[in-house]
């Protein structure tokens, strides 16, 4: 017969034995949860849709993960409605992410805004770029051929206006509720078609196919290039600014993220417009430097998007 004394230390090891095997066990799983945290996911949406912002992604994760000592994985959203639902979905950490879909994915707490992103300014008579100026904010921006005989906002009914995602600021928001406080309905008295990108927009103006076209600011000058052949700023006015300021790109971050990883990110950033790498990386969406964002900026985009879908 065992004695209870045996019975006993048999127990002890039995239970040490498990405990063990325990600790083993979650120590395995905490070494899975770790690497994947060590992988921070980032996603921004193309300024165009010709695959050319595709070869920069990989560049500009390597260039992060350097300066954040954690891996990152840059991906490109299809959409301004896809990167709001990854960032509420979990699936995306930090979004560089255009005003209105800053705002969405604030309004489901699936994003803070950490920085805003500045631009070059623009002269507003010439619409040429003011040397060593930036702003916090840009407005929308009208365009039609430089012949076309119309010189103000009423012009437009009666036309075909191109213009970009519901979701797009300045390229539907903004100027739909304009052209709404000017009295002219955008669903009656003008025809409005959706395409993929500004330099699609441009396009069927300058080959007729629309009259106008819902651009940001600028935009002559950031897709110039794409016209080689062509002189923008001869072929195309400005018909129409808004009258609303528009705040910049908002780089955001989930709203549970640890606060060193987020001031690491806010450095990272910041100090792009003083490296060579860095001033790559920002000029795939214009921006010139990034500072502190606040937040009651982008309370302008949530106003104007509702009166939008009045």
């Amino acid at each position: 017969m065992v004695s209870k004394k045996k019975i006993l230390a048999i127990l002890s090891i039995i239970s040490l034995s498990a405990v063990l095997l325990a600790g083993c066990g979650t120590k395995k799983a905490d070494s899975k949860s770790e690497t994947k945290e060590e992988t921070l996911e980032l996603q921004f949406v193309p300024t165009n849709n010709d695959g050319s912002m595709e070869a920069k992604a990989k560049p500009f994760g390597e260039y992060l993960s350097k300066k954040l000592g954690k891996k990152v994985n840059v991906t490109l959203a299809t959409d301004y409605s896809t990167i709001v639902e990854a960032m509420a979905s979990g699936k995306v950490d930090i979004g560089i992410m255009p005003p209105s879909a800053y705002v969405q994915a604030r309004n489901q707490n699936a994003a803070t805004a950490i920085l805003s992103s500045e631009l070059g300014a623009y002269n507003r008579e010439t619409g040429k770029p003011e040397e060593g100026k930036l702003s916090g904010t840009f407005k929308g921006e009208i365009l039609v051929k430089a012949d076309s005989g119309m010189d103000k906002l009423e012009d437009l009914k009666g036309k075909k206006i191109a213009t970009l995602s519901p979701n797009s600021a300045s390229g539907y928001i903004y100027p739909v509720v304009e052209m709404k406080e000017a009295d002219i309905d955008p669903l009656k008295d003008v025809t409005l078609t959706t395409v993929n990108d500004i330099p699609s927009e441009i396009t069927a103006v300058l080959n007729g196919q629309q009259d106008a076209a819902f651009v940001f600011e600028g935009a002559r000058n950031v897709f110039a290039s794409k016209f080689a052949d062509q002189d923008l700023f001869k072929e195309l006015k400005v018909l129409y600014l808004t009258k609303g300021d528009i705040p910049n790109d908002a780089i955001a971050v989930q709203p549970k993220m640890d606060d060193d990883l987020k001031n690491k990110i806010k450095e990272a950033f910041l100090a792009m417009p003083d490296d060579k790498e860095g001033q790559e990386a920002m000029a795939m969406w214009g921006h010139k430097g990034y500072v502190e964002a606040d937040d009651k900026n982008y309370d302008t985009v949530e106003e104007y998007t509702t009166k939008a879908a009045e």
